[in-house]
This record gives structure tokens, C-alpha cells and sequence, in this order.
């Protein structure tokens, strides 16, 4: 019983500073975010005044140019004659000035993607193919559309370099034992780099370790040999 209370402790303290690491990493990045604000100038303003006349004549019919919704898993992403306005809106209700302001949908729902078998030396020079699949999300939408082109895509060939660049660096033995640590070093290795573009990476599994066929043949004969060797004691 105690077991089991200090591993349910032991699980609610690291999805706490879970959420506290990733508040403090949205913090960090608004604010770098906010030293890069700038004025629209007096054409800017001008605009906007002539944007807010042409809703102002054209009301009630404009009222459906301004209003948009966003779903409860999206958020929106607003731009105002090109620069950022403000954090992102959602869920629900939100107004826009036409002319002056687009937006874009950013979906915070989990995401998960294979990667494709990679070809990789491990540090006792085996070659072997590994695949993985990987689960991430959207936990700043304002970065992930203003730090980087296409966030999806980043994230993916991330999960190709850290899966080549972590397995070269561990023995075949110590990949084909213990996967979860591999896994969790992976997660922390990419978090390291993606929350620099809004994304939480949540887990990585590794799906599959090919190995050589010459290797599988000298695994199955060594594995033989000891099955036989051990008859032999026991008759």
C-alpha cells in the first residue's frame, strides 16, 4: 500500500513540474517575443481607421466579415497589417477588422507520426535499422507559427536526426535493453530543441531494431549452442 501512495506521489510531482517547465519555457519565449514589437506607423493607423469606417457603413452585413469561431482544440493566431496582435484567441468567439487583420488555425490536439527505418552505427560498430513513433503538441501556438515555416515538418526530421545521432552514441546491448531509458533521453533531447518552436514532445517509442542477417545467424547458433550445452549438463 505504501508503494503504490509513494508511486502515485512520485507520478503527480513530475506532471507538476512538467506543466512548471513548460510555463516557465512559454514565459521566456513571450517575452523574447515582446522586445520585438513595433509600431504600425501613421499609415498603419490610417488604415485601420478606414477598415473600422468601411464595418461601421457596412453594418449589419460586416458583422459577418468580423466574427469568427474556432474550435475547443484550436486556437488563433491573429496578425494585424502583418505584426503579431496580442496572444492567440480561443476557444470560441473572436473578432477580426477585415482588410487589416488575418489569422491563422493552429490545432493543440495530440499529434503522432512514425519514423521511417533509419540506418544507424551503433557504438560498438553494428549497423542496424530502427524505427520509432513519436506523440508531440502545440503548447504555444504564437511561437509555432512566428518561430518557424512549418512546425509538423521541423518536428519530424528532428525525430530522424536525434533517433541517428542517440542510438551511434549506445552499444546494441544496451539499445536492445533497456529501450525506455533510450526513449526517455530521446524525448529530452528534442524537447530541448522543439520548445523553441511551441512544441511538447510527449513520448517516444522505438517500434523496431533490425538486425544484420549474419548477426541474427550468430545470435541463433550462439543461442543453440548454449540450449545444447545446457542438456548436456542436466543428462
Amino acid at each position: 500500500m505504501s508503494l503504490a501512495l509513494s508511486s502515485q506521489s512520485e507520478m503527480s510531482r513530475n506532471k507538476i513540474e512538467h506543466v512548471v517547465n513548460e510555463e516557465s519555457d512559454t514565459k521566456v519565449i513571450l517575452q523574447s517575443d515582446g522586445d520585438q514589437s513595433r509600431s504600425s506607423g501613421f499609415c498603419g493607423y490610417l488604415l485601420t481607421f478606414f477598415s473600422f469606417l468601411l464595418v461601421f457603413l457596412t453594418f449589419p452585413v460586416s458583422v459577418w466579415f468580423c466574427m469568427k469561431i474556432v474550435q475547443e482544440y484550436e486556437r488563433a493566431v491573429i496578425f494585424r497589417l502583418g505584426q503579431l496582435l496580442g496572444s492567440a484567441k480561443g476557444p470560441g468567439l473572436f473578432w477580426i477588422i477585415p482588410c487589416v487583420d488575418t489569422f491563422r488555425k493552429v490545432d493543440l490536439r495530440k499529434v503522432s507520426f512514425d519514423i521511417p527505418p533509419q540506418e544507424v552505427l551503433t557504438k560498438d560498430s553494428v549497423t542496424i535499422m530502427v524505427d520509432a513513433v513519436v506523440y508531440y503538441r502545440v503548447f504555444n501556438p504564437t511561437v509555432s507559427i512566428t518561430k518557424v515555416e512549418n512546425a509538423n515538418h521541423a518536428t519530424q526530421m528532428l525525430a530522424q536526426t536525434t533517433l541517428r545521432n542517440m542510438l551511434g552514441t549506445k552499444s546494441l546491448a544496451d539499445i536492445l535493453k533497456y529501450r525506455e531509458e533510450v526513449s526517455e533521453q530521446m524525448e529530452a533531447m528534442m524537447y530541448a530543441a522543439s520548445k523553441n518552436w511551441g512544441i511538447k514532445v510527449e513520448r517516444i517509442e522505438l517500434k523496431d531494431v533490425k538486425l544484420p542477417t549474419t548477426l541474427q545467424r550468430a545470435m541463433a547458433a550462439e543461442a543453440e549452442a548454449t540450449r545444447d550445452a545446457r542438456a548436456k549438463v542436466g543428462v
